[in-house]
């Protein structure tokens, strides 16, 4: 037998409510109040918890004096993806979590929504709050047409480089039009901040080729004056059970993906029963959307406490209030199909020893239709691997220097294909960084 696994749970029309966003805009009047709540520090604590070093007193100033064309190219010359990251930043532990209203007890200035109502708003006119430089001549590849290669190509292309990104995916936008819940960025936002981006000129966006089966670092560093890597993470971390390919049992990029691509939810098959492990925003992402594809049951397990799961109290939260069961000090054991065509999960109860997780409680089974393993992703695709110089890497990501530089001269990386915090402000920094670092390089190698 099979899993219950099916589509069409619910209807169209409640699917559309379910996956519509989840948290709709601000009006003029509600920005303008809210900007008034800013203290407008001069030593402001927001802006050094923003990892683009957004001026955002400076920001917020222009959207309470009506000067939204000023607030938005504040932010976009930071960040050019601030659109998104307004969206599915963690706000409540960068820039919110630093508000200094927090430490005086109050709510912090909702700055993500303010960002996105001026980011909003440019995006609606016509035209690029930026002009690209007179062109130099020069040629760079970006691979991965995530927030790390876009605003390493816009960045670029506006210091008057010629771009050309490479993207294994049909469509370019990497975590933002594959990987986030379809509620955090919805109406198919990911694309449109896209051609934002490409309104810069000097961009050309290559989807469908994939580093090691169509080109390879060396072909490129070949046939352009610099290549940056921002390929993101390829792979997905096995949870080293036997059975894990069991039907039923899933990544939860893939099911996440699977939501993003559809444009009704309706076709998308989900678990009458769902178990889900891990405890970063994936796993909150995967849970609290099969609950809404019409999942009776939600059941996330993380095999630590919640204080260490990676995804943020607000995740739990959300994950809490669309009825996603959380249950933490679980580790899974086994993976075994019953008569019926289920899956049951075994988990081992944990506790904290000495501050240390230690598994010797009672083991307990979870029937499921559906597991979603959300343990972590991997860098599967080694630039060692896929043809050219064998760039060094360090625990399975690309090694790079504080400007973003590789081993190997004029290659250069960033975003989560290297080392860092895996959020996406931060693979926007990486690229912004690398392009000024990559312009730099080759202004010196001109002026030679």
């Amino acid at each position: 037998m099979q899993p219950d696994i099916a589509p069409g749970r619910l209807s169209v029309d409640t699917l559309c409510r379910h996956f519509s966003d989840a948290h709709p805009p601000l009006t003029g009047s509600q920005a303008v109040v809210e900007a008034e709540r800013c203290f407008f520090c001069y030593d402001a604590p927001c802006i050094e918890a923003c990892p683009t070093g957004i001026d955002i007193p400076g920001f917020i100033k222009k959207i309470q004096s009506g000067n939204l064309a000023g607030s938005a190219r504040t932010i976009l010359s930071s960040n050019i993806l601030g659109g998104s990251c307004a969206r599915v930043c963690p706000t409540d532990i960068l820039c919110e979590g630093a508000c200094v209203h927090v430490a005086a007890g109050d709510p912090p200035v909702a700055i993500g929504a303010l960002q996105r109502h001026a980011t909003d708003w440019q995006m609606q006119q016509a035209t690029h709050p930026f002009t690209r430089a007179a062109p130099t001549g020069r040629r760079i590849a970006v691979v991965g047409a995530g927030p790390a290669g876009l605003a390493c190509a816009h960045r670029l292309a506006m210091k008057g480089h010629d771009v050309t990104i490479y993207d294994a995916q049909d469509k370019a936008g990497g975590l933002n039009e594959y990987g986030v819940a379809a509620y955090k960025l919805a109406d198919d936002f990911a694309q449109h901040e896209i051609a934002f981006v490409e309104q810069i000129g000097g961009i050309t966006v290559q989807p469908g080729h994939k580093l090691g089966r169509d080109m390879t670092v060396a072909s490129l560093t070949a046939a352009f004056d610099a290549v940056f890597l921002a390929f993101g993470q390829s792979g997905v971390r096995a949870l080293a059970l036997d059975n894990e390919g069991l039907p039923g049992v899933l990544n939860a990029v893939d099911f996440i993906g699977q939501i993003r691509r559809s444009p009704t939810k309706a076709d998308v098959p989900v678990g009458r029963r769902v178990v889900v492990i891990g405890g970063g925003n994936t796993a909150i992402d995967a849970a609290v959307q099969a609950k809404r594809l019409g999942a009776e049951t939600v059941t996330l397990l993380y095999r630590r406490g919640t204080e260490t799961m990676s995804a943020t109290v607000e995740e739990q939260t959300w994950a809490r209030n669309n009825d996603v069961l959380i249950r933490t000090w679980a580790a899974p054991t086994a993976l075994t199909a019953t008569p019926d065509g289920a899956v049951a999960v075994t988990f081992t109860r944990g506790r904290a020893v000495d501050g240390r997780p230690v598994y010797d409680g009672a083991p307990f089974v979870l029937e499921a239709d559906m597991v979603l393993k959300a343990v972590g992703q991997l860098v599967m695709d080694e630039p060692a691997q896929i043809g050219g110089p064998a760039i060094r890497t360090e625990g399975g990501r690309i090694a790079v220097d504080a400007f973003g530089r590789t081993s190997e001269p004029r290659v250069y990386a960033g975003g989560d294909c290297t080392a860092g915090e895996d959020l996406t402000v931060a693979a926007v920094r990486d690229g912004r960084n690398a392009a000024e670092t990559i312009h730099a390089d080759l202004s010196a190698v001109k002026e030679n």
